[in-house]
């Protein structure tokens, strides 16, 4: 097993290494697909949160779609979509959603949304709506929900995943011990319990977590985060560099070496993950479908 990191900095910033240096050239495929997303009038995480796989994926023309707007209710640092008073809730939107997915035949579709505790549901029923109006489009599509945890609401989660979902992804993020710097308003042990919950509510349903390195966690609490995934039967994982998105972002403690991230997935598969996608460059809905399709156990 191998455990070689970076020197963890000081209050210098790193500098990126060459395995996280990408060129973002934008060829005609992708300004034609920034256009239908336009045209749509959606959102997209991969925009929104500035992810690094944004020019890979949209030249495949595949994007996770971000309902409920593009404000988010909490403040967590690590993330670089706009936090403040969200706009009343679209209620076009799913219909929209529902319509680009058929223009662009897409076969298995990421859905996530930005954190609206101000809704009672959390926006339950909006995730509901978007993935009937998606199997209702194309009733082979096999539709993934990357879910805030609804404030523990066990109710919004059994709305969502009754829509017909076949894959639940909430993400745990971090460690436990950075929850309150990174994640503030949010519960490490309320995370868990959203893919506990999902399981009881429907076995057969693929469960999906994912975290970021780098922050200044260790490599014993990273493995216990694996282990606490495991014990709430969580099928899938995804582990990722944090990349600051702002100048007033925290940091960038570490930049983890590409081997151990081999390292991390050969223990998690060890653990009992059925699927795991780990490298500097992963993010949530990275390879997204093949990993979905991998999975046993899931009915569509």
């Amino acid at each position: 097993m191998v455990e070689f990191k970076t020197e963890r900095s000081s209050n210098q910033r790193l500098r990126l290494p060459e395995w996280l240096r990408t060129q973002k050239r934008e060829d005609e495929s992708i300004l034609q697909f920034k256009k239908i997303l336009q045209t749509y009038r959606l959102h997209t995480v991969c925009q929104s949160a500035s992810c690094p796989n944004i020019t890979e994926c949209f030249k495949k023309q595949t994007a996770t779609l971000m309902i409920l707007g593009d404000v988010c209710t909490r403040g967590c640092r690590f993330c670089n979509v706009s936090q403040g008073v969200p706009l009343p809730v679209d209620t076009d939107e799913p219909r929209r959603i529902g319509e680009i997915v058929k223009v662009l035949d897409l076969i298995h579709i990421v859905i996530t949304s930005v954190t609206r505790d101000d809704l009672k549901d959390g926006g339950a029923d909006q995730f509901a709506k978007t993935v009937r109006q998606i199997k209702s489009k194309i009733p082979k599509a096999t539709v993934e929900t990357l879910v805030p945890d609804f404030q523990g609401n066990e109710e919004s989660l059994r709305t969502v995943i009754a829509s017909g979902v076949y894959v639940l992804n909430h993400n745990v993020e971090t460690v436990p011990s950075l929850y309150s710097f990174i994640r503030p308003q949010a519960e490490f042990n309320r995370s868990l319990s959203v893919l506990k919950i999902a399981k009881s509510i429907k076995p057969q349903i693929i469960t999906k977590s994912g975290l970021m390195v780098g922050l200044g966690e260790t490599w014993d609490e990273v493995l216990c985060v694996f282990e606490k995934l495991r014990e709430a039967d969580c099928d899938a994982l995804t582990i990722g560099q944090y990349l600051a998105p702002s100048r007033t972002s925290p940091p960038v403690q570490e930049y983890i070496h590409p081997e151990v991230f081999e390292s991390y997935r050969e223990v998690a598969i060890r653990m009992g993950f059925q699927q795991v996608q780990s490298g500097p460059r992963v993010r949530s809905s990275y390879h997204a479908e093949d990993m979905a399709a991998k999975c046993k156990g899931a009915l569509r």
